[in-house]
């Protein structure tokens, strides 16, 4: 140990020689690693400023405004939000999907379910009325004048049967008539046209064959001849009485025979399609309860009650006991199914977000990360219950949100993708400015079921600014009162938006206040015939509505 610290001693200069070009060797390695690392953080750092370059900002009540940079709205002066945007579209990711977490999945309380066929039947409920088969109805009326001389029939509901006196009658024309018979049969072989024409006359006049017969017998005019039920039936009604002086064409007797029955049930428009001919119909009344009826549908009306808009089915029924009555209520059920039996595909309404023009669904994208939906139109056919039949626009196996599409379809619309209001996404139909609508604007407005008649946008940001909003009563009936009312506020120079609901009867109007006021819009609608808040509907106008438009004016 001792040599080796002696030799340090002689050798110092040599160690700090070594020691030196050590240090020198580490300071070298260290400049050689140091340019590395820089170029990755100056890397990363580029990086970041590009992605803060890219960032979309936006405004959460009008998503048409994007801007590059933070700021304020331009229309609600609202600040602006960063918008979220795809970053995997390299991966085949669809730029208008909705994604959405599993917190925010169960947040909105969103259900899915697989589309699949199945067999489509439906329960239809049916009012009725018990009616006469109009087949079996005959009128009697009086061929000839004369006077009433005896009845057999004195009673409205009395039963008779077919070839049974109804009543007597003494007729000056019919013994006129039996004189002319009796003197043509001398001319029975010289002129035997005569004769016939003779004998037919009074076979128009409704005497049988068998009276005719009688008359040539006898060799003398009968003055007095009787009235014979033409059926068997019920006496539903009694024109006459003793002693009443008729003439040619006058009522005497309606027999209707009730053996068979009718029963006309009320069918609405979206039951039709359900309905055909041979559908089995279960029936009860009231008058005899825990007895059901059995029958087929025989016939259905091909045209639809204009103020009712229901359309008749009818069913034939035996009714031997004469327990079903004319005018009895009936309660009827048809279990149809559609397609000969096939099986449809069928989703539920929850999961359809209805316009009026559109029948739209959430699809949700299969083997995503995370929870992703496609908006999509689809063609709905007739209903069945608590459900729709699919026409086109869905495929057996696809997965369909059923519970929280429009919570969905809210998010679409914020994001500006496509939307139930706006199928085309980006700027359009969106919320607003619900602080110059009131209080309860929000719940005024059904926006699932608006079907808002809408100008083109506003070409800039600008005239936007421009636009107010506002809310009014206007009375009102129907759909037809619908399309006037919004057509007469659509034509006006400056409006962009205007809707009316036939349930609530709120206008709704988004309007240019340079070009136009709200108290023409006021006026213009009244001078449609329909009143408004402020300005009474113009009379003459009113006068010319459409019946089913003519609503109860205050």
């Amino acid at each position: 140990m001792k040599k080796v610290i002696e030799n340090i001693k002689n050798n110092k200069w040599l160690v700090l020689a070594v020691f030196a070009i050590g240090c020198i060797v580490g300071f070298l390695i260290n400049t050689s690693t140091h340019p590395q690392s820089s170029s990755s953080n100056d890397e990363s750092t580029h990086q970041h400023i590009n992605t803060l370059a890219n960032q979309v900002w936006t405004c959460s009540m009008h998503p048409q405004i994007k801007q590059d940079k933070p700021g304020q709205c331009p229309i609600c002066a609202m600040d602006l939000i960063p918008l979220e945007t795809n970053t995997s579209n390299e991966a085949g990711i669809d730029p208008n999907e909705i994604q959405m977490s599993e917190s925010a999945l169960k947040l909105a309380q969103i259900q899915t379910l697989i589309v699949k066929k199945e067999y489509s039947n439906k329960e239809v409920y049916l009012l009725g009325k018990v009616k006469p088969d109009e087949r079996n109805i005959s009128e009697l009326t009086a061929r000839y004048g004369g006077r009433i001389e005896k009845l057999y029939t004195n009673f409205t509901g009395q039963n008779v049967v077919k070839g049974e006196k109804l009543a007597t009658i003494y007729s000056p024309e019919l013994v006129t008539a039996q004189i002319e018979l009796l003197e043509s049969i001398e001319y029975k072989e010289s002129n035997p046209a005569f004769y016939r024409a003779s004998r037919n006359k009074l076979k128009l006049w409704d005497l049988t064959e068998a009276q005719i017969d009688g008359i040539e017998t006898k060799g003398e005019p009968q003055n007095y001849f009787d009235v014979l039920s033409p059926i068997s039936g019920t006496v539903t009604m009694r024109h006459v009485s003793v002693g009443d002086y008729i003439k040619e064409g006058n009522a005497l007797f309606q027999v209707i025979n009730l053996k068979k029955v009718w029963l006309l049930f009320d069918a609405y428009e979206s039951d039709l399609p359900w309905l055909h001919e041979g559908n089995k119909v279960e029936f009860t009344v009231q008058s005899i309860p825990g007895k059901t009826f059995t029958g087929k549908v025989t016939f259905i009306d091909p045209f639809l009650d204009a103020k009712t808009r229901v359309a008749n089915v009818r069913v034939e029924v035996d009714n031997p006991k004469l327990e079903l009555k004319p005018e009895m209520f009936a309660n009827g059920i048809i279990k149809p199914k559609m397609s000969g039996g096939k099986k449809d595909l069928m989703i539920p309404k929850t999961s359809v977000l209805w316009t009026g023009k559109r029948a739209v669904v959430y699809v949700k994208v299969p083997e995503r990360e995370h929870n992703s939906f496609l908006y999509r139109e689809i063609t709905l056919g007739p209903e069945a219950g608590d459900f729709y039949i699919v026409k086109e626009g869905l495929a057996e196996g696809e997965e369909i949100a059923v519970n929280g599409v429009f919570k969905i379809d809210a998010a679409s619309q914020l994001e500006g993708k496509p939307s139930m209001m706006n199928p085309s996404g980006g700027a359009g139909s969106t919320p607003h400015d619900m602080s110059k609508m009131g209080k309860n604007a929000e719940k005024q407005i059904d926006h699932s079921k608006m079907d808002i008649t809408q100008k083109a946008e506003p070409s800039s940001v600008e005239s936007k600014a421009n636009l107010e909003h506002a809310m009014f009563k206007v009375s009102g009936n129907c759909e037809m009162c619908k399309a006037t009312i919004e057509k007469a506020a659509g034509t006006i120079d400056g409006v962009n938006v205007a809707n009316w609901n036939v349930e609530t009867k709120q206008m709704h109007v988004s309007f240019n206040k340079d070009k136009v006021s709200l108290d023409k819009i006021h006026r213009t609608i009244a001078a449609a015939g329909y009143d408004t808040e402020k300005v009474k509907g113009d009379d003459n106008a009113y006068k010319n509505l459409p019946e089913c438009c003519q609503y109860a004016r205050e």
